[in-house]
């Protein structure tokens, strides 16, 4: 995932850059733009309407899974694993051996998913109540998960030697679910950089990795036929060197000397995205980049944007397809619905987005499960209620190992959140935010946005008197976020003759369990609990 770009950024790039359909050329042979309404420029994207199917589902979950899930040591593996002292680096030396003799082009070839059951995990996800499922189709590795017409490197030519997204894609519409796909291969140009460099200490100080081998390097080797370049893109001088997080946030963005992509480049990462979207046929696509990929070097972002929204409305007759992007400005999000990382807005937003967040490390790590240190189910349903207060998706990873399972503590988990939906869910699905999202103690301690999210956690924990309202018609639910000490939930917001709800309650049901008596006076409404709770997590009161 991106890590904590810069809050001012998106302000930058509006005024910096215009329609990007007078600044580049037309898309070299390959794929194109399917016809259609929709033009490679954010003038002719803001047409876009979410479509219902997003805005009724709420919550979704990630297969945030490839070949960097093969060491079990945690997200962006295969950039550590080449920055002499990091804690990837240390492990990888004493599992493979050094990246001058086995790099990550060597893990790929370790990886084999050999207990993948896809129909299995998304059975059990849409028990746990997903409306979509999203599959990683390729992280910022540079390995496509899925039968690339453009790229060798990919899980039908090795490690897996199985085209993963196909038995995903299966799995998701058997189960009745919505597919999404996740593109981050974007950033494989700089992201791969330290895969350039060598060791400065040690026996083997000065041997180069192996970032800038070549197809006639592989003469005897598993790989010999395949180009390591095209895997690594490291035929080109690295960026500038930078200090601290901000200059590597605006070097994410391309810009702060970072070596700028090669048009090929941008093309192959436009033909690659076009013939996923074509042979997979999704209806989401998450881009784990700032604004589009590779904008604003390349119109390769919009151009796949203007397909796939042309696509769908082929297929269907109307637009169905959904398209997050980080780090949007105002006119940005009219375009696509803007994905918020590890984080939650503090409004209720005019325009539907999604937070994206997980449960241990984005790829799977082996010490947060033996360390216990997963998000519990609770944490989960409170972040869920909280978003969807705010006209918000959640869509949620749970992390794969390398062999293609989860482990137990993630199971209960799922389990957990399953329990409660099956409940709860008539207060998530199909609903919308209310007059306001919600009352309590946490909202005046609630952390900003830091670029594109990372606030989650940072606030006062939620309690029994903080409350997040969701509605329906004329149904309004309110969801309790801890449990009361007395016995008594006390909803202020719906005080006798309050600003928001001045009309009369007749019947206020706690889900789970039926009818409740209640009181409402000037202060609150106050509503009884039953002597046994349906749920400790959260509890939901419908209001009518």
């Amino acid at each position: 995932m991106i890590r904590g770009l810069a809050g001012a950024l998106p302000a930058l790039l509006a005024a910096r850059y215009v329609n990007a359909a007078t600044l580049f050329e037309s898309s070299l042979p390959g794929e194109q733009i399917a016809p259609g309404p929709f033009k490679p420029s954010w003038e002719s994207l803001k047409q876009y309407q979410v479509p219902d199917w997003f805005r009724d589902a709420k919550f979704g979950i990630w297969a945030h899974w490839g070949p960097q899930c093969q060491p079990e040591h945690g997200d962006w593996y295969a950039r550590g694993m080449y920055e002499e002292g990091s804690d990837h680096y240390k492990y990888h030396l004493e599992k493979y051996g050094h990246p001058s003799k086995f790099g990550f082009k060597d893990v790929i070839n370790e990886w084999k998913a050999e207990n993948w059951d896809p129909h299995q995990l998304l059975s059990l996800y849409k028990k746990a109540g997903a409306k979509y499922f999203v599959a990683l189709a390729n992280h910022h590795d540079n390995f496509d998960n899925y039968n690339s017409k453009y790229h060798s490197w990919n899980s039908l030519n090795m490690g897996p030697k199985k085209d993963l997204m196909e038995g995903w894609a299966k799995a998701a519409r058997e189960q009745g679910l919505f597919l999404g796909v996740s593109v981050h291969a974007a950033h494989a140009w700089s992201w791969y950089e330290p895969a350039q460099g060598a060791d400065k200490n040690g026996a083997l100080a000065g041997v180069p990795y192996d970032g800038k081998i070549t197809r006639a390097d592989g003469k005897n080797a598993w790989w010999n036929g395949y180009d390591p370049q095209e895997l690594y893109a490291q035929s080109h001088p690295r960026s500038a060197k930078v200090e601290g997080w901000d200059a590597f946030n605006q070097q994410w963005a391309w810009g702060a000397g970072a070596s700028k992509p090669s048009k090929s480049y941008c093309e192959k990462f436009f033909n690659r995205t076009v013939d996923l979207i074509n042979r997979y046929d999704p209806d989401l696509v998450y881009f784990d980049d700032t604004v589009l990929p590779l904008w604003p070097v390349s119109d390769a972002g919009l151009r796949i944007a203007a397909h796939l929204y042309n696509r769908s409305i082929k297929k269907h007759g109307k637009l169905q397809a959904v398209l997050n992007g980080k780090i949007l400005n105002e006119e940005q999000r009219k375009c696509m619905v803007w994905d918020i990382e590890r984080g939650q807005s503090q409004q209720i937003e005019p325009y539907v987005w999604q937070t994206d967040t997980c449960i241990g490390s984005w790829h799977y790590d082996r010490r947060v499960y033996e360390q216990q240190g997963y998000k519990s189910a609770k944490t989960v349903i409170h972040t869920l209620a909280d978003v969807v207060s705010k006209n918000g998706n959640l869509l949620l990873s749970v992390p794969v190992r390398g062999d293609g399972t989860i482990d137990s503590a993630e199971l209960a988990i799922v389990e957990g959140i399953a329990s409660w939906m099956q409940q709860n869910s008539e207060s998530i699905y199909d609903t919308r935010p209310w007059k306001i999202y919600g009352e309590g103690p946490a909202i005046e301690s609630a952390a900003p946005l830091n670029a594109q999210g990372f606030n989650e956690g940072k606030g006062k924990p939620f309690g029994p008197e903080d409350i997040r309202f969701t509605s329906k018609g004329d149904q309004l639910y309110a969801i309790v976020l801890g449990l009361p000490t007395d016995g008594k939930v006390r909803i202020k917001s719906l005080a006798a003759d309050g600003k928001y709800h001045p009309s009369a309650i007749t019947r206020v049901e706690l889900l789970g369990h039926g009818e409740v008596a209640v009181e409402r006076t000037k202060d609150a409404l106050i509503a009884q609990l039953p002597d046994r709770l349906p749920n400790q997590e959260a509890l939901c009161f419908k209001i009518v």
